[in-house]
């Protein structure tokens, strides 16, 4: 690790703005995952990777003052964030804490706070790691881990915050960075383009898992384990209720009232007739009969819902983004309960929530809880949940109404589509895209028969599989017929961006498409938006695909802009393309919509219609502009 070189922290002037606690809160969360991926960046790599990671949510989520404070006047300048004082003042408190994590410890002096290990947060038994990325991303880490904290710092704030050098200066020193314009001249060093730090090599918020030391766990719960049968010895004999064994993994109760007790009892789970689906006004999860082997066992129902209500440290437990853990209200319905390969699982919903509880078929030591939000669903998006995963694998419990199931590999569009068998409604497994590793060479995908209708769903490491579309937003249809497929076919593998955001449907559409200069053909350009169940977060992607080109180049992509969506569907992107004559051009696109295109910033050029070619040089940056046909402007998807 090399030295680094930060002074005491200035004063702010007095004419900076007070930020509320309350603000800075909402700055954090909001922007949560951009903070604790740029904590990572500056952390010192000798650390390693799963302390790196435990410590960028640690000080990301101390980055929170105690009370009103003045924040630097520094613009946060990506979407959402511009002029929010709030967000400045999270971002250089995470800046500077990371800063001091990886200073050297002194003796007679204390250690700071952010210098020693985080205690929270902690995952018992595992370690924690972002996911490996490619070629580029380890020589990206490998550069960045040659550098000064301050260094990785300026890198971090070029590239992840789209700052310029100044501003980046004004960070540095309000961090208490010694010499601002050292690091940014250290920073210059690296050769890595700035999109590679959006990629998950650098992501804390998407993480893989591994065991800790197996032999010295070994050791420690024989300990532990002498200790609870102690434990559980005098339960039994001091408690009122004979212990906690009916309730499995449950933590102990916390609440005596009759709603909770309802919610608890097994006897009163909804449980829906197998027609009732036929002669409902409704058709989504709550018209699910109950199915499954195991729909009788009322020991297991048990331990599902006391789970469910008050999971124990021993459980682990995940919820897609903006779900309620809590219990739920009352009695839930009861859509499965069976055998599923080594686990009994049952599956569970209560109208806003779809929870899965799994155990293992010879105790409950490892038992899990999902949760995911499914309020809304429609007859197109309640036709299929995860009932389990096991070696890359996959299975579904279909809806009622599903008539046939089968794979279908996206990428391969005339590749045809593997018939599934259909027991009580659950599917033979089938490859998950998620789980395997490497690089991306395919994409299966659940193809569903409802009558004459058929829908793609593809797993998207969530309980409820995402559904895919294609077409102009507001009019998009199913992603069935051969042109649609193929419509699909070079961008499956952008549906990576997306996984574990809680993502309901993915729509991709074809706005414009584009003769290249010097006879190169004619290239499409698509965009893909990823919609959630919360409603905020939508991702959306900008995406150029070259003729014969195997798959899609990402040319912009933003979240939580209405761009590409049913509000408002317009889009614009550009792309620097080199033709084969070895000429630069920028291209540029939007919808037919479009009156014209101007460029400017680097390059001035400009064309009637929703298409632009000028011929520039490498590494032009252009400022995009686009007058629609009724007046109003829109800029560049960035």
């Amino acid at each position: 690790m090399q030295s680094q070189d930060v002074a005491p922290r200035p004063a702010a002037p007095a004419s900076d703005p007070v930020v509320d606690v309350e603000q800075a809160e909402a700055a954090l969360v909001e922007h949560y995952p951009r903070l604790v991926r740029l904590a990572y960046l500056v952390l010192p790599p000798g650390l390693g990777r799963s302390r790196r990671v435990l410590t960028a949510h640690a000080l990301t989520q101390r980055a929170l003052p105690r009370n009103r404070t003045a924040a630097p006047v520094i613009p946060a300048q990506s979407t959402g964030r511009d002029g929010d004082p709030g967000y400045a003042l999270v971002r250089l408190r995470v800046v500077r804490t990371a800063l001091e994590a990886g200073l050297p410890l002194r003796r007679p002096a204390w250690p700071k706070r952010s210098q020693l290990p985080p205690l929270l947060p902690r995952v018992w038994g595992l370690r924690l790691f972002p996911r490996s990325g490619g070629a580029d991303e380890l020589a990206l880490d490998q550069a960045l881990s040659a550098l000064s904290g301050p260094g990785r710092a300026a890198y971090a704030l070029r590239g992840l915050e789209r700052l310029p050098d100044g501003e980046v200066r004004r960070v540095l020193d309000a961090a208490g960075v010694a010499d601002a314009d050292a690091a940014l001249r250290e920073a210059g060093t690296v050769a890595g383009p700035y999109p590679l730090l959006d990629s998950p090599e650098f992501d804390p918020c998407s993480l893989q898992a591994r065991p800790t030391d197996l032999l010295r766990r070994r050791r420690h719960l024989r300990a532990a384990l002498v200790a609870g049968c102690a434990l559980v010895v005098c339960g039994a004999l001091l408690g009122p209720d004979g212990g906690w064994g009916p309730d499995g993994a449950a933590a102990p109760p916390y609440a005596r009232n009759p709603a909770a007790e309802a919610a608890l009892d097994p006897g009163k789970l909804v449980r829906v007739a197998p027609a009732a689906w036929q002669t409902s006004a409704r058709a989504d999860f709550s018209v699910w009969p109950a199915r499954g082997a195991l729909t009788g066992d009322r020991a297991l129902l048990r331990r599902a819902l006391a789970v469910w209500a008050r999971p124990g440290d021993p459980v682990a437990v995940s919820a897609t983004p903006g779900t309620p853990t809590g219990g739920p209200a009352g009695p839930p319905q009861l859509l499965y309960a069976g055998t599923v390969d080594a686990a009994r699982v049952v599956l569970l919903y209560d109208g806003l929530r779809l929870a899965r509880y799994a155990e293992p078929k010879d105790g409950t030591a490892a038992a899990a809880l999902d949760l995911a939000r499914a309020d809304g669903a429609r007859r197109s998006e309640a036709g299929a949940v995860v009932l389990g995963r096991s070696d890359r694998t996959v299975r579904y419990l279909t809806a009622p109404w599903v008539t046939k199931a089968a794979e279908r590999d996206l990428t391969e569009p005339g590749g045809g589509a593997m018939e599934l068998t259909l027991a009580d409604g659950v599917t033979a497994p089938l490859a998950s895209p998620v789980q395997r590793s490497g690089a991306c060479t395919s994409w299966n995908a659940l193809e569903l028969t409802d009558g004459s209708t058929t829908r793609v769903l593809t797993d998207l490491g969530e309980l409820v599989p995402a559904r895919l579309t294609t077409g102009r937003p507001g009019s998009a249809a199913e992603v069935s017929g051969a042109k649609a497929l193929r419509g699909w076919a070079p961008f499956a593998c952008s549906l990576n961006t997306v996984r574990g955001a809680g993502v309901r449907s993915v729509n991709a559409w074809e706005f414009a498409s584009q003769a290249l200069p010097g006879a190169g053909g004619t290239a499409a350009w698509v965009c893909t938006r990823a919609e959630t169940w919360r409603g905020g977060g939508a991702k959306t992607l900008a995406q150029f695909h070259t003729p014969g080109g195997t798959y899609g180049a990402v040319a912009a992509r933003a979240e939580n802009v209405p761009a590409c969506g049913e509000r408002d569907p317009h889009v614009l992107a550009g792309v620097l393309w080199k033709s084969q004559e070895g000429d630069w051009y920028l291209l540029a696109a939007a919808d037919k919509d479009t009156e014209s295109i101007e460029a400017t910033s680097g390059i001035d050029a400009s064309a009637d219609g929703h298409t632009l070619a000028a011929e520039t040089r490498k590494g032009t940056r252009a400022e995009l502009k686009a007058t629609l046909d009724d007046g109003r402007t829109i800029r560049g998807l960035r």
